[in-house]
Parts: C-alpha cells; structure tokens; sequence
C-alpha cells in the first residue's frame, strides 16, 4: 500500500529524527517528494509504502508527536 501525506512539523519537531523513527519503528518505506524548514517550522510532502497497519501506526505515531499530517491534494510530484 501507498499513502501520500503532507505534514507540518511544530517548532520542536522540525529538527528532530523523524522519518528515522517511521523505518525503524513503523517498518515503512517514505518517499520524499519536497521538504522545508524556515523559522523553525517544516513542512513535508512525502509517500509511505508498507502494510496498512505500519501505514496506520505511522501516522498517529506523527499525530501523537504533534505533526499535522493532511492530504497533499495537488502537491505530489510525478516520478
């Protein structure tokens, strides 16, 4: 399974490890699409590949840490 996500880091989540915890802990596979952090803030358009149970447990993983996780709706970039 796929899913494509667009996330908003808070201030005290935009430097930490994140996308390391999703593979290690969540055994997913993210594809990074486009990033930025400016003033502390981050943002993230990204697709998850693995079980949709992993997919699942990844984002409210996210969600339980503060990220806003949302459709990217018009954000993803083809290849």
């Amino acid at each position: 399974m796929e899913k494509h996500l667009r996330l908003t880091f808070p201030q005290d989540q935009a430097t930490q490890p994140v996308i390391y915890h999703l593979v290690k802990d969540f055994d997913v596979v993210p594809c990074i699409r486009r990033a930025a952090i400016e003033n502390h803030f981050g943002w993230m358009i990204l697709s998850l590949t693995g079980e949709a149970a992993q997919i699942e447990s990844a984002i409210s993983y996210l969600e339980g840490i503060g990220v806003e996780v949302a459709s990217p709706e018009g954000d993803i970039v083809a290849g």
